[in-house]
């Protein structure tokens, strides 16, 4: 059979390419320019969680083919004190939505579908009415980039706790007739889940296999992607399945989200996967863009799909085939967000620098996107500088390191001291911009901040106790005392 020699010949030519993309952990994590930026990531995260009662945090960044650093905070079970971890399995939502383009794209590489067809050519139950006669069909690349003037969500209240009733596929198809198109096709941006529900739907039709089956079989297996399920995994209720959470009530308490089913959402929505897999997801797209050919997808296919098709009106929303696209500071960035109840989660790539940044939670109020976007702030630099100058870290003055350590700040919070390039660097928590103030050591015991001029600004000065060991650091008079 055609699709199955070329899922065979998909494995072979992905084999060893999956066993360099798994290889050891990447030199560049014993740089100091770069693992003084994990330490500070670390020192931020698990501030946060503190100070903000997030239940848990796991993190992951990739550098091409390598997920060169990752780490849990606080708790995947908080009653049980479970440790996060990289490998703790979350509900990843909305970034369901990736692996289902993929699946429509590889069916239109294999020339069973066009992205131009409209969706009742391969669904003839799609009985949803028209409300914008004369202006075209709702197409598949609408769908995709979520333009095709579908309503935002199937008529059910899923999403409606303390439930979460997710409609069955039976259920779905049997309300859409009383459902109407929200717009005419290809004119506004809709965020849709029903869209991404209906493109799986097209997957199960054109590939004669259920969706879940087709997605293992040509996605999830030949990447490796063993912790990823297109359901959240009730046999891992209790173990690695992170338990959710709800947001802080007017008590400052979280509950406890009993367990549910996404069931005929999961395309849009229903996947559960950790920091390690989605690692290798994103190392695998890396890795099809500069090598080229054919790994589960065409490398040109995901260049495809990581362009702009749609821009909103407002310019402010752009969007690829599947994917989310954006721009910051002259860097450009594809993936997806993820919003579930109880769960939050950001995969974030630059293909430029070949990195990528993994978030997930169990807290239900936290902005994943902001955690990725401060984190690649500060990794990226820091790569590239390694990379452009190996072994020519600036070697600090072994006298410094008698200064780091925590201080509690006099009108609360908390000042680490690091060592960055050879001088000593500042950071306060709580924040949710992690920036390092650098230091020029002008006298004993007494430092100076450098201005973003280079100027030299006021004066820090470290008091020490009979032993010689630091107990206070003094600023304008004020003091923190050292904790740890």
């Amino acid at each position: 059979m055609q699709k199955a020699f070329a899922c065979t010949l998909t494995l072979l030519l992905v084999a060893p390419l999956m066993a360099r993309a798994q290889s050891g952990p990447s030199a560049l994590t014993d740089d100091p320019r770069v693992a003084t930026v994990f330490e500070l990531i670390e020192l931020w995260v698990d501030a946060q969680v503190d100070y903000e009662d997030i239940p848990g945090v796991s993190m992951g960044v990739v550098y091409d083919q390598d997920l060169i650093w990752s780490k849990g905070f606080g708790y995947a079970h908080v009653d049980s004190e479970v440790p996060a971890a990289p490998d703790t399995i979350y509900s990843i939502c909305s970034i369901s939505k990736l692996f289902t383009s993929v699946a429509v794209m590889q069916l239109r590489d294999e020339g069973l579908l066009r992205l131009d067809d409209a969706l009742s050519a391969h669904l003839p139950w799609l009985t949803i009415q028209d409300s914008q006669p004369g202006t075209g069909d709702i197409d598949i690349q609408g769908v995709l980039t979520h333009s095709s003037g579908l309503p935002r969500e199937s008529d059910h209240p899923y999403w409606t706790g303390p439930d979460y009733l997710f409609p069955t596929r039976e259920q779905i198809i049997e309300r859409l007739s009383k459902q109407e198109e929200l717009y005419p096709a290809d004119t506004y941006f809709q965020y849709s889940n029903l869209g991404l529900t209906l493109a799986g739907e097209v997957v199960a039709a054109v590939s004669g296999q259920p969706y879940a089956e087709y997605v293992q079989e040509h996605i999830l297996d030949p990447l490796g992607l063993d912790s990823t399920s297109p359901a959240i995994p009730e046999k891992h209720r209790g173990g690695r399945l992170a338990t959710p959470y709800s947001m802080p009530g007017r008590d400052g308490k979280r509950t406890a989200i009993d367990f549910y089913r996404v069931r005929g959402i999961a395309p849009a929505a229903g996947y559960a996967s950790t920091v390690e897999d989605l690692g290798r997801f994103a190392s695998w797209q890396f890795r099809l863009l500069e090598e080229g050919g054919v790994e589960v997808l065409h490398a040109n296919t995901l260049r495809e799909m990581q362009r702009v098709h749609f821009v909103g009106e407002d310019f402010q929303v752009h969007r690829g085939l599947g994917f989310s696209v954006s721009r910051r500071n002259d860097t450009t960035f594809v993936g997806h967000g993820g919003s579930c109840p109880g769960y939050r989660t950001n995969l974030s790539m630059s293909n430029k620098d070949k990195i990528a940044v993994i978030f997930m939670t169990n807290g239900n109020e936290v902005s994943p996107g902001t955690y990725t976007s401060r984190v690649f702030d500060l990794v990226a630099p820091a790569i590239a500088s390694a990379l452009k100058s190996p072994g020519e870290a600036e070697q600090p003055d072994p006298e410094l390191e008698k200064y780091v350590g925590r201080y509690d700040r006099p009108l609360g919070g908390e000042t680490h001291v690091l060592i960055k390039d050879g001088k000593l660097a500042t950071v306060s928590f709580p924040t949710m911009n992690p920036r390092l103030t650098m230091f020029e050591h002008v006298g004993e015991d007494t430092f100076r901040r450098i201005r973003d001029d280079g100027e030299l600004a006021e004066a820090t000065t470290f008091e020490l106790g009979p032993d010689g060991e630091v107990t206070r650091m003094v600023r304008n008079t004020n003091y923190s005392i050292r904790v740890r």
